[in-house]
């Protein structure tokens, strides 16, 4: 059984960027641990609001515990540091200062779990999200020399949306999600404080409201970061994957 960990910053991470991708993982017979930094208390309340401040973190644990299972995930666990919420013009913060510690939990972690792979925030945090590239840099510090890192959102020709890709992280996998592409809109879904979120700016280019589903990437893909001294491990991962390989778009990418 193939044991796949994925770090993420706040709950939906693991859905917007990577849904399809865990969810094919999962159909292909992987286990899928996600592990969330924070319980994003600094995010939205939702439209109309759904919680007070104070529970938001309580009720967006939830929500990510019910994408996580949408997405054929079978845990979901927090390391418990707190989201900071949206600064003055629209300023993004870190949730925490402590580079160390934040790496030591990460490695605590991995050694615990003992995944044949990782998959985390690229490199650029996908659109400069402070909290995306410190989750990047220290899954990368805490990474063993036995498992293999993974990046999602990477850089490659045809991205659905330019603006989350990270531009130093070229694709090695493009993967084609439209065979568990309603597991990733019903995981989406889950997220109901962010739904508005999710469909803002897309709408507002469009000049029209649109729904859930017509903003969802149906084509996702991974950046390799380091490959594991087990070539083996390497090889079962990328092979759970390889039936929604997009070929042609890996080659004219590189």
């Amino acid at each position: 059984m193939n044991r796949i960990l994925v770090v993420v910053a706040h709950p939906d991470d693991e859905t917007i960027l990577c849904g399809g991708t865990l969810a094919l993982l999962a159909r292909a017979g992987a286990e899928v641990h996600v592990l969330c930094a924070t319980r994003g208390e600094g995010g939205e309340l939702g439209e109309p609001p759904l919680c007070e401040r104070t529970d938001l973190g309580r009720v967006r644990e939830q929500e990510m515990r019910c994408a996580v299972q949408a997405l054929g995930g079978i845990n979901v666990e927090f390391l418990d540091y707190t989201d900071p919420t949206v600064g003055e013009n629209e300023v993004l913060h870190p949730y925490t200062d402590d580079f160390d510690q934040l790496t030591t939990c990460l490695c605590d972690y991995i050694q615990q779990l003992r995944p044949e792979a990782v998959i985390t925030h690229g490199s650029n945090g996908e659109y400069g999200h402070p909290a995306h590239v410190l989750t990047h840099r220290a899954a990368l510090a805490a990474m063993p020399d036995d498992v293999s890192l993974y990046t999602f959102s990477p850089s490659f020709s045809a991205h659905p949306r330019p603006r989350l890709a990270n531009a130093d992280d070229s694709a090695d996998l493009i993967l084609d999600i439209s065979p568990v592409f309603e597991k990733k809109v019903a995981a989406a879904q889950c997220h109901r404080t962010q739904n508005a979120l999710f469909v803002r700016r897309s709408s507002k280019r469009a000049g029209r409201q649109l729904s859930i589903s017509e903003v969802l990437m149906k084509v996702e893909g991974l950046h390799r970061v380091s490959a594991s001294t087990n070539n083996l491990s390497d090889q079962l991962f990328e092979s759970l994957l390889a039936p929604w390989k997009r070929l042609h778009d890996v080659e004219t990418s590189a």
